[in-house]
């Protein structure tokens, strides 16, 4: 019987994402490329480099303003300033005027709490991809020159992140050895000079893959077409949002409080604000419609709703 309601629930949320998309047709979709860089202005980087009469914020500054400039327009960008700046360019469009004075009003001085400007960079991007509707990609690159002083947070949002899809890009300027990041994330690189630091801002922007327009047929989805209206609406109403909610704030509490082994719950078991266990296992349609919504692949959505909707009917 459980076997049987989560295939259920898994062909249900499949076909409710595709008549998500049925009303863009044969229409025009624009794919934004979105990045978001947490810049590190912490007192460290007023380090003078080695090798040049500069310090690292300045040349950090000129590499920021070099690529940036350079990038195409279908990408949005965003520059997140920790620890005093915040954002000082929201994610959105370049506009190259504003942006060049963003960038250079970045000053040196303070802490590193990189965990806590990572969840604020990444939730942006979420917000990004529901209102895009998940079409185009998510980047957050962390342009650092030292450890976190909230360590973590760092080990408890950067797990989140990734699972939802962004990729986080590092670069560590100028560090005696590597970040704790460069085993966690999905690119590190390391730049000990202005031109190495140039180079990888420059090669992360560089894999940010990007297409002017993209389609979606309404042909894929006459397959689906009987499925009742008002089941539909309810489906969409929980796959619009599936997987960009923000970031857990408590990615940090489950280490000081661990969760009680799963399958051992009971009525004493800790919950969290939400009233819900923090351990619950995600059923079938949170991961299947997450991943989907991940991946913002019309494509994979086609041959996924094809496969369970044929598989059923050959069951049948």
């Amino acid at each position: 019987m459980i076997e049987k309601n989560m295939t259920g629930r898994v062909w249900l949320g499949l076909v409710a994402l595709g008549l998500w998309l049925t009303p863009l047709g044969q229409a025009e979709v624009h794919v934004t490329d979105n990045v978001v860089v947490v810049v590190d202005a912490s007192g460290s980087m007023g380090t003078p480099m080695r090798g040049t009469n500069r310090d690292r914020m300045s040349v950090a500054r000129d590499a920021l303003k070099q690529v940036l400039g350079q990038i195409p327009g279908t990408t949005h960008i965003g520059v997140l300033v920790f620890p005093n700046g915040n954002w000082v360019y929201p994610l959105g469009p370049r506009n190259d005027t504003q942006l060049e004075g963003a960038i250079d009003s970045i000053r040196a001085g303070g802490g590193t709490p990189l965990g806590a400007y990572m969840k604020t960079g990444a939730d942006a991007l979420l917000e990004a991809r529901k209102r895009q509707l998940g079409y185009g990609t998510y980047r957050l690159l962390v342009v650092t020159d030292g450890e976190a002083n909230d360590a973590n947070l760092v080990e408890g949002y950067t797990p989140d992140i990734i699972s939802r899809g962004i990729t986080i890009d590092a670069i560590g300027v100028e560090m005696e050895s590597r970040h704790t990041l460069a085993t966690k994330v999905h690119s590190y690189r390391s730049a000990d000079d202005p031109e190495s630091l140039r180079q990888a801002i420059n090669e992360v922007f560089a894999e940010v893959s990007s297409s002017d327009t993209g389609t979606a047929g309404e042909d894929a989805f006459e397959m689906i077409a009987d499925l009742p209206s008002d089941t539909a609406s309810a489906m969409l109403k929980t796959l619009s949002t599936t997987g960009n909610e923000p970031i857990r704030q408590h990615a940090e509490m489950r280490r000081a409080d661990p969760s009680p082994q799963r399958g051992n719950s009971s009525p004493s078991t800790p919950q969290n604000r939400s009233g819900q266990n923090q351990d619950k296992e995600p059923d079938a349609l949170d991961w299947i419609a997450g991943l989907l919504l991940m991946c913002g692949c019309p494509l994979l959505i086609v041959i996924g709703i094809y496969a369970v909707v044929k598989a059923s009917k050959n069951k049948g």
